[in-house]
């Protein structure tokens, strides 16, 4: 993980749950939605990390995109969040995929946009190990 010094914050979301993979999941003040297992039978409508997570890199990714392509470029993202069994048989784990497609150039050019937009991504920094992240106990 880098340790370069961080700019101001400019926003921060506080998302919670009490309930675990099944029940809900807010963000404070604002949305709130309904969760459950990605392996559950039924799962009635709900979401769960894979999805939301996917969701959310999809979204930066494509206006990180967008910015490193410049007007004019029409963009395309497409996230993959799969859930696997951790092979040392203690729980599970992620693996994630990005596909961005950039409407009028070549495969080089977009290879090049492809990079540089997961660089510029805070959703792709943060799971490529690179922003700071901790957990902390509270009373």
């Amino acid at each position: 993980m880098r340790t370069e010094q961080l700019g101001d914050v400019v926003f921060t979301a506080v998302a919670e749950n009490s309930s675990g993979i099944n029940g809900e999941s807010r963000v404070e003040g604002g949305l709130a939605v309904e969760v459950a297992s990605p392996t559950a039978q039924d799962r009635g409508g709900a979401t769960n990390p894979e999805e939301l997570l996917a969701l959310s890199w999809a979204t930066c990714l494509n206006a990180a995109a967008r910015v490193v392509a410049g007007p004019g470029v029409e963009v395309f993202a497409r996230t993959h969040v799969s859930l696997h069994r951790r092979a040392d048989g203690e729980g599970f784990e992620f693996s994630a995929r990005a596909e961005l497609r950039f409407d009028g150039k070549t495969a080089e050019e977009a290879e090049a946009l492809a990079a540089a937009a997961h660089e510029r991504c805070p959703v792709s920094r943060m799971l490529s190990g690179r922003s700071p992240v901790s957990v902390v106990a509270i009373p």
